[in-house]
């Protein structure tokens, strides 16, 4: 499973690749343990760090946010005990959480509710 992680690979930005590309917004974040990708976890509306793993087969994340320092697994469906990545560790602080400031939308968590 080393090959699923490479701890030198930095993460690709401070937010999620896909919903910046569309001027979305995500509840968290979460690292691709592989590539450095950026994805919004499961409970975002577009759930983009798990179709990243099921576009390239990369099955380990590590959690983007601040604070926290967990993997995991999506082809065990288990925590994973993984190495310190390359930093940052996680999106600027000052990010708030749903984010990115200014793209969140007023009803964000009926949105959440609704789908």
């Amino acid at each position: 499973m080393t090959s699923a992680v490479d701890p030198t690979v930095p993460p690709s930005g401070a937010g999620c690749v896909e919903c910046d590309a569309a001027g979305g917004w995500w509840v968290h974040l979460r690292r691709c343990a592989a590539c450095g990708h950026i994805g919004c976890c499961d409970d975002s509306l577009s759930r983009h760090a798990s179709a990243h793993w099921q576009e390239t087969g990369h099955p380990i994340i590590r959690s983007f946010e601040p604070g926290e320092d967990w993997f995991w697994d999506y082809s065990s469906n288990q925590y994973y005990d993984g190495p310190e990545l390359a930093p940052p560790e996680n999106h600027p602080t000052d990010q708030p959480v749903p984010g990115p400031q200014g793209r969140v939308p007023a009803d964000w968590a009926q949105q959440l509710r609704a789908r």
